[in-house]
């Protein structure tokens, strides 16, 4: 008899700690934000989105030349820091360059030592829907030395605040 009246008051105190959505409107939890609803919770868009292209034909011995591009997508103007960017020509490992195998080429560049945070004149200022960009030898830091597919990722957007989503693939010919 024990066992069965422990097990009813649990079984009514479970219950009672589950209040209705009537009793939350009326204790003030119409407002509560803990559990959003998806729409609510929409990752909204990067203000400030990068472009890779390339500018011409990639042919080994030859210069490639890259195009890199930044837009403001934002109702505002934005900045975007040109350290780890091509705005200050190849002076950091900035991107990731690999082969179609997944051999990474290795960067061969200048390494920049910097003091953080950067100073006001590292920044660029863009205008809402405003854009800008710069033409790079992507063969000034890499050396490619062999005919294939390779892939471009851009890996400094924890430094210069540009978010660059796609890579770039591109075939390099004898």
């Amino acid at each position: 008899m024990k066992k069965i009246t422990t097990i009813m008051m649990l079984f009514a105190a479970m219950l009672s700690a589950c209040g209705s959505s009537d009793d939350k409107k009326e204790a003030g939890g119409e407002n509560d934000t803990t559990l959003m609803p998806e729409a609510a919770t929409e990752k909204m868009p990067d203000p400030i989105i990068g472009k890779l292209a390339l500018v011409g034909v990639a042919k080994l011995g030859q210069p490639i030349n890259i195009k890199f591009s930044v837009y403001n997508n934002s109702d505002t103007v934005a900045k975007f820091c040109k350290w780890h960017t091509p705005f200050e020509r190849l002076s950091s490992k900035y991107l990731d360059v690999a082969l179609e195998d997944y051999t990474e080429v290795p960067y061969q560049g200048a390494m920049a030592k910097r003091v953080m945070p950067p100073p006001a004149d590292s920044y660029t200022s863009l205008k809402k829907g405003d854009s800008t960009s710069v033409n790079f030898n992507l063969m000034d830091g890499y050396a490619i030395g062999k005919a294939g597919i390779y892939t471009i990722k851009y890996n400094a957007t924890n430094v210069s605040g540009i978010v660059v989503p796609d890579s770039l693939k591109i075939k390099v010919e004898n």
